[in-house]
């Protein structure tokens, strides 16, 4: 499929890219991109949460009070999830929430995320750009340009531009990424993605298998 060329002006270059169909018109898996974007999320969490269970609080060396007579439950110790200051019952403990998927699944759902925006037409790509230090200025600029003003934008760039990632920085829907590198949930949470003409070979090589030599 070819896209036309945008320039930062918004202006058409009158040029065009191609975007290999393996990539950006497969078939969908929406259960690969479901579960990819499930494994980014449950990844993100440290599993640290800890609560102090029955055993592990203070108090409770000896019968709290006479067996009969008081009125109250028979206590045998204070530490009783029941009680103020009691241990909890059930609480989280430390563990790994990791949810694990092989290579091909992931690059599958990261081509299916792509297919999805080929798909609903949200993908534009934009002439090579770089400022001489960071200004936050020249990229609202750009976005304004491009008619994304309050639309999540992601925006992919050949390799570690420090300088674009710099100027975003301040901005909370524009994310900047080198194109080898953005996620299935990345993909699928930005409203369009906006790819560097550059980036395109980039990010089609990071999703192309791998062919290995044959041994002589």
């Amino acid at each position: 499929m070819q896209l036309k060329i945008i320039k930062t002006d918004g202006s058409d270059s009158g040029k065009k890219a191609t975007l290999s169909d393996d990539i950006f018109k497969v078939e969908p898996n929406e259960v690969l991109v479901y579960e990819d974007i499930r494994s980014y999320l449950s990844n993100q969490r440290q599993g640290t949460a800890k609560t102090k269970e029955r055993a592990e609080v203070r108090g409770g060396g000896s019968k709290a009070y006479r067996q009969k007579g008081t009125g109250n439950a028979r206590r045998g110790t204070m530490r009783s999830p029941l009680l103020k200051g009691g241990g909890t019952v059930f609480g989280p403990r430390p563990r790994t929430y990791t949810v694990k998927l092989n290579k091909k699944m992931h690059q599958l759902a990261r081509k299916s995320a792509l297919s999805y925006k080929a798909s609903d037409k949200t993908i534009l790509i934009i002439e090579d750009f770089s400022f001489d230090e960071p200004k936050t200025k020249k990229m609202i600029e750009i976005i304004n340009a491009l008619k994304l003003d309050n639309k999540k934008v992601l925006l992919l760039t050949p390799d570690n531009n420090q300088i674009l990632y710099k100027s975003a920085g301040n901005l909370k829907k524009v994310r900047v990424l080198e194109a080898g590198k953005p996620s299935t949930y990345e993909i699928m949470n930005a409203d369009y993605l906006v790819l560097q003409k550059s980036a395109i070979k980039v990010l089609e090589n990071n999703l192309k298998p791998k062919v290995e030599k044959a041994e002589a």
